[in-house]
């Protein structure tokens, strides 16, 4: 079936974070969001209907994992990457951010230091605080609006550090956003490989987030960083999820994949029993999805890259002080605001109160996003436009 990606679809109403929150995190029911990392698409027909049958059931009691749903799961990653895993290999968890958590909980103890590349997804900074944990960055650098790994940079590190008080002890796990929220990398195989051999030369964990790895656009593939290597793949774990490139977040289902039973053990461990299975809708979402969401999929990676080339023209053409780092993979687009010379408090006021715009302020994503802000392009394009169109009047108007 042909899927609509132009039909604008009310939220306002459905208790949606994105929409009806708007007063409460922007301070002006006026703004326009355009910020949290969820879609204003229809989902596939199949997953409805999916959803539906299990609703006519009528009991929602306490669920479990069903058989066919891990079948599903092997099946996709068997199709999409080449990659053999095994049944006892998954853990289901409620979300990535509580399986980052709880990864983070198994391999680091308070004092202990997690790598991070900035800037990155902020609830990473979350995760290692709350964990008693300290946040060590080795930044992307921005190389001609397009971001790169500073491997010299990362692997310094991972030595011990001199002349901090206290001195954070050694890395003990790296967390990696792959595809790359918020700048849109899709890491490269050789770019991987060099990660992988330094985090293994340095005994850490890698702690693969891989929740945007179907949201790529033609010239790039995603490739799973437990896929190059045996040794990758037993120190490693990875996350995926169904709800960022079907639209199902809301659902709160994710799963893990660790290969290493050593290294499950301690996931599962740190789990124990707060961490809950997800709910059953979330289950019957997912396999469907997983099953028969092919053909929406397709068709929405080609309307986003559609309005990737329009965003990016019209940035270009209408709004020059502003530079699209475009994106290789994900629905976001991170914007350079860096030349209207303001500092990242009245960058963040000027776009609420004046363009009237709600993007994800740059500065949350770690120091070296201070100057940019984040756009979630995923939306008909005639919110887009409108989103767009209040920046450049807003830019004009100052100028």
């Amino acid at each position: 079936m042909k899927y609509n990606f132009d039909e604008v679809v009310e939220r306002i109403g459905t208790a949606s974070y994105k929409w009806d929150g708007v007063k409460m995190i922007f301070g002006d029911s006026n703004v326009l969001p355009m910020w949290v990392a969820d879609m204003d698409f229809k989902i596939a027909k199949p997953i409805t209907d999916a959803i539906l049958k299990r609703a006519e059931h009528e009991i929602y009691g306490y669920t479990t994992v069903p058989d066919s749903l891990i079948e599903a799961v092997i099946e996709r990653l068997k199709r999409k990457y080449d990659w053999d895993v095994k049944p006892e290999w998954l853990v289901f968890t409620p979300g990535v951010v509580p399986a980052l958590y709880t990864a983070v909980k198994a391999f680091a103890t308070i004092g202990d230091s997690v790598l991070v590349q900035e800037p990155v997804y902020y609830p990473f900074f979350h995760a290692i605080r709350d964990n008693g944990a300290h946040i060590v960055s080795s930044d992307l650098k921005l190389v001609d609006d397009h971001y790169e790994i500073d491997f010299d940079d990362l692997e310094r590190k991972f030595l011990p550090r001199q002349g901090l008080t206290p001195t954070p002890q050694r890395i003990r796990a790296m967390i990696m956003s792959n595809p790359h929220n918020p700048v849109g990398r899709v890491f490269t195989k050789e770019e991987l490989e060099r990660i992988g051999e330094i985090v293994l030369k340095h005994d850490a964990v890698m702690i693969s987030d891989e929740i945007h790895c179907e949201i790529v656009y033609k010239g790039h593939k995603h490739i799973p960083f437990a896929t190059i290597s045996k040794e990758f793949r037993d120190n490693s774990i990875t996350c995926m999820s169904a709800s960022k490139t079907f639209n199902l977040a809301g659902l709160e289902t994710s799963f893990v994949i660790i290969p290493s039973d050593k290294l499950r053990a301690r996931f599962i461990e740190a789990k124990g029993r707060i961490l809950s299975t997800p709910n059953a809708f979330g289950l019957v979402a997912m396999e469907a999805a997983f099953r028969c969401g092919d053909e929406w999929l397709s068709q929405l990676l080609e309307y986003l890259e559609e309005n990737l080339n329009f965003l990016k023209d019209f940035v270009e053409k209408r709004i020059p002080k502003v530079k699209v780092i475009k994106p290789e993979g994900t629905y976001l687009a991170w914007l350079d605001f860096r030349e209207l010379g303001m500092n990242e408090f009245e960058l963040s006021e000027f776009l609420r109160k004046k363009a009237l715009v709600g993007l994800d302020d740059g500065y949350i994503f770690g120091e070296s996003g201070k100057g940019f802000a984040r756009l979630n392009f995923a939306t008909p394009r005639v919110i887009l436009e409108e989103g767009l169109r209040r920046i450049e009047k807003a830019i004009k108007e100052i100028l």
